[in-house]
């Protein structure tokens, strides 16, 4: 089966990322449903260097897959919910994934592949500018 691609950007920046149905199958079949995905994502509070698009009570309908507290820059979680609310974590840097109410693990679903070099200023915009608007889309 060919890997399936999602390009994500914001503003004018670009990303190319591998959907990871050997990790999270239920998780990228969902989310494929859901594109093309836009939304606006913000800077993390407790997390480290991420970025976050929140989702409030929204259920994907997935369980846990291969779920991480500690996702490297470029791997894209989806937390469907429980101890916090539902969200999308983005993350740039170092990470450790938390809440108000403690650490919490997302599924590692996407990764992306190409433009990594990119992800530490558009992270950091966030801190500095506030929201950035984020589009997911199939390649």
């Amino acid at each position: 089966m060919a890997e399936q691609m999602i390009r994500i950007t914001s503003g004018d920046v670009e990303f190319l990322a591998r959907l990871e149905p050997q990790k999270a199958p239920q998780t990228c079949a969902a989310f494929l449903s859901l594109l093309p995905y836009e939304n606006k994502m913000i800077h993390v509070r407790w997390s480290g260097e991420s970025c976050w698009i929140p989702l409030g009570d929204f259920d994907l309908g997935v369980p846990f897959e291969d779920a991480t507290a500690h996702p490297s820059p470029g791997e894209i979680l989806w937390y469907p919910g429980g101890i916090s609310e539902c969200e999308l974590l983005f993350p740039y840097g170092p990470c450790s994934f938390a809440s108000k109410a403690g650490p919490l693990a997302g599924n590692h679903f996407l990764t992306i592949v190409e433009g990594k070099e990119k992800l530490h200023a558009l992270g950091a915009s966030t801190l500095q500018v506030g929201a950035l608007p984020i589009r997911f889309e199939l390649v």
